[in-house]
């Protein structure tokens, strides 16, 4: 649930950089409402560790910094560029979900229920950020933000 939770925090951080590079009021009130919908992510995720007597990552700080660093970034390139950022960013989070979905017991039906919850949010983000008329990224670019999500999901599972 940590290493969700870390997400969470991170998309906070796109979601909120990506809202401030945008000039486009439409696009603007889309990354606001998907905002929102992260911050219950992060409530749900956050009472969930109290829950299972768990802390957030250490690094949460740098997680949060660095994604609002990207989230920036791809916002000064181009709202389509941002958009393929958020298609390519909510699929790689709704493969993880998946995966986490596979490996969580049964019985632990309230991680279940956020999980599935979150996956679902995330595929109707993608969706959203698609036909808002997102570019597809170039496959090295790609590439690399999958090496970065391992480097962070992997870290935050300790740290």
């Amino acid at each position: 649930m940590r290493v969700n939770h870390v997400g969470e925090v991170c998309a906070q951080a796109l979601y909120n950089a990506q809202l401030l590079a945008t000039r486009d009021p439409g696009l603007r009130e889309s990354f606001h409402q998907a905002a929102r919908e992260e911050t219950d992510h992060l409530a749900w995720t956050q009472q969930r560790l109290r829950e299972l007597n768990a802390r957030p990552s250490l690094l949460n700080p740098l997680w949060y910094a660095g994604a609002f660093g990207i989230g920036w970034l791809a916002g000064q390139v181009g709202d389509k560029v941002s958009l393929g950022f958020v298609v390519e960013t909510e699929a790689q989070v709704e493969r993880h979900l998946a995966s986490h979905l596979d490996r969580l017991p049964a019985n632990d039906l309230a991680s279940r229920a956020i999980v599935q919850q979150m996956k679902e949010d995330e595929a109707r983000h993608g969706a959203q950020a698609q036909q808002a008329g997102a570019s597809a990224l170039p496959a090295p670019v790609r590439w690399a933000m999958r090496a970065a999500a391992k480097v962070m999901t992997s870290t935050a599972h300790h740290v």
